[in-house]
């Protein structure tokens, strides 16, 4: 019998340590440590599929050193998954040997965008979906609902991952879907199915499997009330890929972005619309976001932000009213509340126009989240316009970044943000002045700034 080990893990950052104590060390957070029960893994499965696929090279050289120049560097080739979307987001495709994580809300649409992938997928290669939450039927329920292809799809019902790694050393597939991560557990870990070092264990344990056998691995994770992924936080440590499917559930529309990808670009978008068919990925993102009146309103203004790969038009809403609390509210939907307030004080202290006693409003249109600065300038424009109740053209594009003394900063890829600005019909763009480009843009008028002085004067 395996010889039981047991060690306590932080749930905030992962840190282990060989007896409890009140406070983590590492992070210095407090009543977050949770025991942890661990067993060695047998050796089969994962290992018995180890000897007989061609990885077996790469577990030969562990433990002996290398110098790096003797490394291979072929280039791994990426497998797509039909869905435009969603290679985007993952940097150009699948990576053989990788473990991506999903996590989303319930309803977000997890299994049914997992559910589309495996029926591209089935086509290609072989491909195993493992669903330990839902029954086979319904998960073939979902299918014909969606009128998917998906009639070559390998299906298992199964929570255990020693058996699914049996399982899949006998099929070989390429592509291996768990749904979800929370319910499986490993035989040797005492915990409930969900608990830390359940969670922990068997992510260790399909992890290890996906890089030793080359298989691409869809672990399907929760998400906690305030958003972020249930499970200790080592677990997006264990994990090559990040993908987080975001979207309100009043809306249709998903967004799915990546907030760690070890081969491509972190904060990449891809946008879909939850449809009868399933999730239908939008190619034009800006197109959706800027479904504006026919006529200008005050508080209105478009901006572009950047994100991942790629420029996307986005419309930005203000709205400043009289307040009649003693503290006025400062409300952001889609931005930093904070950086709201901070840059209300410079449109005070440099712009001349006060909202102390006033209760200001931002709200970003399409419900996704801004996280950059080059949205500053677009905000402030966007205040004054409600304020003095003035609309802005509606072929007005804004960018720009302030600083704390009223100063307007370049934005990175700015030149690529104004020719997207460009192609979709816009006249005129305010921006900082070392993002102007050197050569005229036909139809578009640029007016740059260093100041937000000048920017207010050039409304």
């Amino acid at each position: 019998m395996a010889k039981i080990k047991q060690a306590y893990v932080c749930n905030d950052c992962g840190a282990d340590f060989t007896k409890w104590q009140g406070q983590c060390t590492a992070c210095k957070a407090w009543n977050t440590l949770t025991e942890v029960r661990l067993g060695s893994a047998p050796a089969g499965g994962a290992q018995a599929a180890l000897r007989r696929s061609g990885y077996a090279g790469d577990a030969a050289s562990k433990g002996k050193v290398v110098s790096l120049s003797e490394v291979a560097l072929a280039e791994m080739p990426r497998m797509g998954t039909g869905i435009g979307e969603l290679d985007r987001v993952l940097g150009g495709g699948l990576v053989p040997g990788s473990a991506v994580l999903i996590g989303g809300h319930p309803g977000a649409g997890k299994s049914t965008l997992l559910l589309q992938t495996m029926a591209e997928l089935v086509r290609q290669m072989p491909a195993l979906y493992v669903t330990g939450e839902e029954s086979l039927q319904q998960v073939a329920m979902r299918g014909k609902r969606l009128g998917l292809d998906v009639g070559e799809l390998k299906m298992l019902s199964e929570t255990n991952v020693e058996t699914i790694c049996d399982v899949a050393d006998q099929l070989k597939p390429k592509v291996i879907v768990i749904d979800s991560i929370q319910v499986m557990h490993v035989a040797d870990v005492q915990s409930a199915p969900g608990s830390v070092a359940q969670v922990r264990e068997s992510a260790a344990y399909l992890t290890r499997y996906a890089k030793q056998t080359g298989t691409v691995i869809f672990l399907v994770g929760h998400v906690t009330k305030d958003g972020s992924l249930a499970g200790p936080k080592v677990l997006e440590h264990m994990i090559d890929c990040s993908l987080q499917l975001e979207g309100e559930s009043d809306s249709r529309f998903r967004t799915l972005r990546s907030h760690k990808n070890r081969f491509g670009a972190v904060n990449e978008l891809g946008v879909f619309a939850m449809v009868e068919a399933g999730l239908k990925e939008v190619k034009n993102p800006s197109s959706i976001f800027l479904s504006r009146g026919e006529e200008p309103r005050p508080g209105s203004v478009v901006m572009v932000v950047w994100e991942g790969t790629r420029p996307m038009l986005v419309e930005l809403q203000a709205l400043v009213d009289s307040s009649y609390h003693s503290n006025p509210r400062r409300v952001a939907v889609g931005m930093d509340q904070n950086r709201l307030a901070m840059l209300l004080a410079v449109l005070n202290r440099h712009g001349g126009l006060m909202t102390g006693d006033q209760d200001v409003f931002i709200n970003v249109v399409g419900g996704i989240r801004v996280v950059e600065t080059g949205a500053d300038l677009a905000l402030l424009l966007a205040v004054v316009s409600s304020f003095r109740d003035k609309a802005l053209p509606g072929d007005l594009i804004v960018l720009g970044e302030v600083g704390l003394s009223g100063e307007i900063r370049p934005v990175p890829n700015g030149q690529e943000r104004i020719r997207e600005a460009a192609k979709h019909g816009f006249k005129r763009a305010i921006v900082p002045k070392a993002n102007k480009p050197k050569d005229a843009i036909s139809g578009l008028e640029v007016v740059a700034v260093d100041r937000l002085t000048q920017a207010l004067d050039a409304i």
